[in-house]
């Protein structure tokens, strides 16, 4: 496991360093607009390697990929030590509702979080070419919370 220097993420929050150790994660080039305890607003803009080979349309298994960033960013918004907890998606559902054809936005918020389990809804938009944002998926993400001690 690769040392982590503490003083290299000083004003970072938790999910930003997710984001930064998380090579896949930086490959997508998700960004963090909003973090406020219990919910989370990210960003995924659309690239040419995300999409399916006949066209544009972002490929499903990225949205799905999106949907659970997008749920653990907002899950450490409300875990007691979100550095160090411990936390695994159990479930994950996506509902695909349009191609999803431009810069992606999902709005993830915490629906329960008990001390063993939490459940996070997910709203992805795409942004279409007059600037106007259509729901594209809905996510339903379930996680179990094995440590989330001091």
């Amino acid at each position: 496991m690769p040392e982590v220097v503490s003083h290299m993420y000083n004003d970072s929050t938790a999910s930003e360093r997710v984001l930064d150790r998380t090579e896949f994660l930086s490959w997508l080039d998700i960004s963090i607009d909003v973090e406020d305890e219990g919910s989370a607003e990210i960003r995924l803009p659309h690239a040419e390697k995300l999409t399916n080979p006949d066209g544009d349309v972002i490929h499903g298994g990225i949205i799905a990929s999106f949907i659970d960033n997008a749920s653990g960013t907002a899950l450490r918004s409300v875990l007691e030590n979100p550095n160090t907890a411990t936390y695994a998606t159990t479930d994950l559902n996506v509902s695909y509702l349009r191609p999803a054809t431009g810069n992606l936005r999902a709005a993830a918020t915490v629906r329960r979080a008990g001390k063993s389990m939490a459940v996070i809804e997910v709203d992805v938009e795409s942004e279409l070419p007059t600037g106007e944002r259509k729901t594209v998926a809905l996510g339903r993400a379930t996680y179990f919370i094995a440590d989330d001690s001091p």
